[in-house]
């Protein structure tokens, strides 16, 4: 047996189909089917149902690929651990965010940690939390950046600070200056332009409106943080916002509301058991240094 019989064992597992995965592998039909069969032989077992429209595993196959995917994933892990280099000289560090992140946090992060390392390859991504978690699980991402809670199986999470979210206005909405609370009920006499609710941010926003009773005029959904940046910065229009957003470069400015609305904690998310490479470690180290610096809330 060798890496390559585990690697298109996978491969037609993931694409359930033998002509596609030898497309995706960049070999021939043929050789992909004699490679399984030789797998097949050497463990004895059948791995693999031929026998219907598509290509789907056995129970013995199901039970091996767990396997086989560990092993490969601690393999690239282990030529990563050979690879590294602790002066930080070269290398890469693969960072996945929540998209909320990208409007305030990671463009500061990211160009400290390069003008610290510039040998470090940095492949950023943007991407839900669930997401992030996976592909942490699948050595697909060194670090995270996304919320506290209930993590996947094998995710860790190191807390960084308190996000505060904000009722966010521009220059010409009748509450920008106002330092004297809104009550909350009325927020509903107020315009809003809310995320999609594909995001978890306005989770926590329906829930905290809901929990106060009121039922929102919502003029704008968007699914880009900055696309509602620019529309409360130039309208009459009201959106809810993390609060650090109001630092960046839009005229915008957070409108106390009584009760406040809700906080996260800010998390940094690592593969519990995956090899932790030199850049991995001082980015972690970086983030926690900066967010002092900041004077933000800690978790």
């Amino acid at each position: 047996m060798e890496l390559r019989h585990l690697r298109y064992l996978l491969a037609v597992a993931e694409h359930a189909n033998f002509t596609r995965a030898a497309e995706a592998l960049h070999v021939s039909q043929p050789t992909l089917s004699q490679q399984i069969k030789q797998l097949e032989k050497s463990l004895r077992v059948q791995l693999l149902d031929r026998s219907g429209r598509t290509v789907r595993l056995t129970d013995a196959g199901e039970a091996y690929t767990r396997y086989a995917r560990h092993a490969l994933q601690d393999l690239a892990a282990g030529e990563r651990a050979v690879l590294d280099v602790q002066d930080l000289s070269r290398g890469g560090l693969r960072l996945a965010v929540t998209p909320t992140f990208t409007a305030y946090l990671i463009g500061p992060l990211v160009a400290e940690f390069h003008a610290r390392h510039a040998g470090i390859a940095l492949d950023l991504r943007e991407m839900a939390q669930d997401r992030i978690e996976a592909a942490l699980l699948a050595d697909e991402l060194d670090l995270g950046i996304a919320f506290s809670g209930a993590h996947l199986p094998g995710v860790a999470g190191t807390d960084l600070f308190t996000e505060t979210l904000a009722l966010v206005v521009g220059a010409d909405h009748p509450c920008a200056g106002r330092s004297e609370p809104l009550p909350a009920a009325e927020l509903g006499d107020h315009p809003l332009a809310l995320l999609s609710r594909d995001f978890a941010t306005r989770g926590h926003i329906d829930a905290f409106l809901a929990e106060q009773g009121v039922t929102p005029h919502i003029a704008v959904e968007a699914n880009s943080i900055s696309a509602l940046a620019e529309i409360a910065g130039r309208s009459a229009l009201a959106t809810v916002l993390p609060e650090a957003i109001t630092r960046g470069p839009w005229p915008l400015h957070p409108v106390p509301v009584a009760p406040p609305l809700p906080a996260r904690t800010v998390t940094l998310l690592r593969r519990e058991a995956g090899y932790r490479s030199a850049a991995a470690r001082t980015f972690t180290a970086l983030a926690g240094r900066w967010v002092q610096e900041q004077g933000w809330s800690p978790a």
